[in-house]
């Protein structure tokens, strides 16, 4: 969690020095045009049906296009890794 900003930069050089791109190649392929940050008119509205759960709605979409993982995994197991057994 140490790890700053800089760390990240440089890991992507790294990457992309090894397929032979440098920033010029970023520049062409993305444009220079800085991207809209707004978030104001972001919204879910119509992705699930009028009084659904959301969450719901969004596993079903997940399922339909074989993309959820029923491993049963937390958030904290991604981030820290399983829980250590039990220690009775």
């Amino acid at each position: 969690m140490g790890q700053r900003p800089d760390d990240a930069v440089e890991v992507l050089r790294a990457v992309w020095a090894v397929d032979g791109q440098d920033r010029t190649d970023l520049d062409e392929a993305c444009g220079t045009q800085k991207p809209c940050k707004n978030m104001k008119h972001v919204s879910f509205d119509g992705f699930a049906e009028p009084g659904s759960d959301l969450r719901t709605a969004w596993r079903d979409r997940l399922e339909r296009e074989g993309k959820l993982d029923h491993s049963g995994g937390t958030i904290r197991d991604l981030v820290l890794g399983t829980p250590p057994s039990d220690r009775s």
